[in-house]
């Protein structure tokens, strides 16, 4: 949900800048590792949620460039709601009326 939605807020861009993204955006509380970055963003690769593609980043250098699709899209608004639900339950778990 995550990479989706910097995606989608910031646009297309590589796994080192979505990392970072997603740490900046969350005031470094959430911090993504390439073990984890990386196989995920094969996942969803396959899954059709993202493209990629292998553009130029300085000489003998090339950068994968992930962007988002409509699947992905579709997908990301599906992952934002089911989280909204089950934070909703934990809230009505832990601070109960």
């Amino acid at each position: 949900m995550l990479v989706l939605k910097t995606l989608k807020r910031f646009g297309p861009m590589h796994g080192y800048g979505i990392a970072k993204s997603i740490q900046s955006t969350s005031e470094d509380v959430l911090k993504v590792e390439e073990g984890s970055l990386y196989p995920a963003l094969q996942r969803i690769l396959l899954k059709g949620w993202v493209t990629a593609e292998w553009v130029p980043a300085g000489p003998k250098r090339r950068s994968r460039i992930y962007h988002l699709t409509a699947d992905g899209r579709k997908q990301l608004s599906a992952e934002i709601s089911e989280y909204r639900r089950v934070s909703l339950a934990i809230e009505r778990v832990i601070e109960p009326a």
